[in-house]
């Protein structure tokens, strides 16, 4: 069996699909949640402990030090449902001080995400009922029937939202709502806009940890996909857009060169680049706004001393 047929064939399938729609656009793209196969995972852990990446250590310190008014603002016996769990440390950290939590579901499209972040959570709260969901979470899916009638609170911490555009966040939050039910509520990370060059910083940090994050997408499409990129041929690059208030991260051509992807040509400009992935950063009225518009009110909202980072209670 070659190594493109080793991934899952469905999933294989919607990662070329994707591939292809993206890099034969005018302005080439791949959807960031293709960076986080098992690799990427294990990439992305080692960027939030690199100096320049604040916003996990941001987070964390506001759910540690607001963890008794969190608690309080959430209220007891909810379901924590986590889009997007990354190692569940965070998820564990907050429900060590929920108040009679009635279940964990963590739900990502990742595997290998999901087997540490049940294990973890399972670990530190022995008893609560973990039931992990593999499903694209940018897409409708199901819960556990097990969960009954407990009341949901969602649980999307990282500035996770900030990797969709506009009207793809209003999307999330909108399924969301539909997902979780009838008062539900959902706990939120997002990033807040400060001075261009932390943020760059943070996207691009000088030991090349986040450069090697984004350049393992073209190793995964090697791999899955059978393309065939010379990956010494780009290079990572992170910019701040300050008209749309965002990071964006490019994977960029170092020469003119043409790359074969099931069965396609794709043909790259020197300096051409695939847009990888935007981390929008909010200022407060634009994340109220966004929360509006899907259905949601603002119920309480907690950030650092610093305005680094921002952590918001939605109610449905």
């Amino acid at each position: 069996m070659s190594a493109a047929m080793d991934a899952p064939a469905g999933q294989r399938a919607a990662l070329i699909a994707d591939a292809l729609a993206g890099l034969t656009a005018p302005r080439k793209t791949l959807p960031c949640k293709w960076l986080y196969d098992a690799e990427g995972c294990r990439l992305f852990e080692a960027i939030t402990r690199v100096p320049e990446y604040y916003p996990t250590r941001t987070e964390v310190r506001i759910l540690t030090e607001e963890a008794a008014s969190i608690a309080e603002a959430v209220g007891p016996g909810r379901a924590v449902v986590e889009f997007g769990p990354g190692d569940g440390a965070k998820a564990a950290l907050l429900l060590a001080v929920l108040n009679r939590p009635a279940a964990y579901v963590p739900v990502d499209i990742a595997p290998e995400w999901l087997e540490e972040a049940a294990s973890r959570v399972a670990l530190a709260r022995p008893g609560l009922p973990v039931l992990p969901v593999v499903a694209d979470f940018t897409m409708p899916f199901a819960l556990p029937k097990r969960l009954g009638a407990a009341p949901r609170l969602g649980f999307f911490p990282g500035s996770t939202i900030g990797n969709f555009e506009p009207e793809g966040a209003v999307g999330f939050l909108r399924r969301a709502r539909m997902t979780l039910g009838a008062g539900a509520r959902l706990l939120l990370g997002a990033d807040l806009v400060k001075a261009p060059a932390v943020l760059e910083a943070a996207y691009d940090d000088a030991e090349g940890v986040t450069a090697a994050f984004d350049l393992n997408l073209l190793h995964r499409l090697n791999r899955e996909a059978g393309a065939d990129f010379d990956i010494g041929a780009f290079r990572h690059r992170a910019v701040w857009n300050a008209a749309l208030e965002r990071i964006e991260m490019h994977l960029v051509a170092e020469r003119a060169q043409t790359v074969r992807l099931a069965g396609r040509t794709i043909h790259f400009a020197e300096g051409e680049t695939i847009h990888t992935e935007s981390s929008h950063k909010y200022r407060p009225e634009r994340l109220a706004g966004l929360a509006a518009s899907a259905g949601w009110r603002i119920s309480r909202h907690w950030t650092d001393a610093e305005g680094l980072f921002s952590v918001w209670l939605l109610d449905a």
